[in-house]
């Protein structure tokens, strides 16, 4: 005698029993449209949006920073790849990527306050020289304590601030640079950053 498994009460049960043609259509039936079902509850509880709200305005803030960056060539500036162009012959080729963790520091002397470091990617992209660069401006003292600054832009003169976290979440602005000193070892840059946030 052949075995067969039967459903009954949404519950699996093996069952010594030979059914029609009919009963096994039938059951097959049922489960299909249990499967339907189912699988029409998973769908419409897993959508991958929420009902749209009002929206409701925060004062903006305008904040003014001003800090210097240090940077120490090979310690806190390190070149991690570089393109195999035989006419890159600068002392700083095309198509070189550099990774950064410097330090914030309040003024361009090395012992001035520590407020934060500046982590990130500098990819040396332009024919001169220039750079985009990948960047966030941590902080870890004082006021802005734990909140930091994003910076996606060109190299150039007005760095584009497109976003942070903490206190500056959703923060824009521009962060206008001045080169103190740039020797082989050491660089020191003065920022001058105006966010606007919430």
């Amino acid at each position: 005698m052949k075995q067969k498994f039967h459903y009954l009460s949404s519950t699996f049960f093996l069952h010594p029993r030979n059914y029609s043609k009919a009963e096994t259509m039938r059951g097959a039936s049922v489960l299909s449209w249990i499967l339907i079902i189912c699988l029409s509850q998973v769908a419409v509880r897993s959508q991958y949006y929420s009902d749209t709200l009002p929206y409701q305005p925060r004062p903006v803030v305008v904040t003014n920073l001003h800090f210097y960056m240090h940077e120490f060539t090979g310690t806190t500036a390190v070149v991690l790849t570089q393109a195999n162009i035989t006419s890159n012959n600068t002392s700083v080729p095309f198509a070189t990527l550099v990774a950064v963790n410097d330090p914030l520091r309040t003024g361009p002397e090395p012992d001035s306050e520590l407020i934060g470091n500046v982590q990130g990617i500098s990819l040396l992209a332009g024919s001169n020289a220039s750079s985009t660069q990948y960047i966030d401006f941590g902080f870890n003292t004082g006021k802005f304590n734990g909140s930091s600054l994003s910076v996606f832009s060109r190299g150039e003169a007005g760095l584009a601030v497109v976003g942070g976290r903490g206190q500056f979440t959703m923060a824009t602005g521009t962060a206008l640079f001045n080169p103190i000193l740039i020797n082989a070892t050491n660089v020191i840059i003065e920022f001058n950053v105006t966010v606007i946030h919430y």
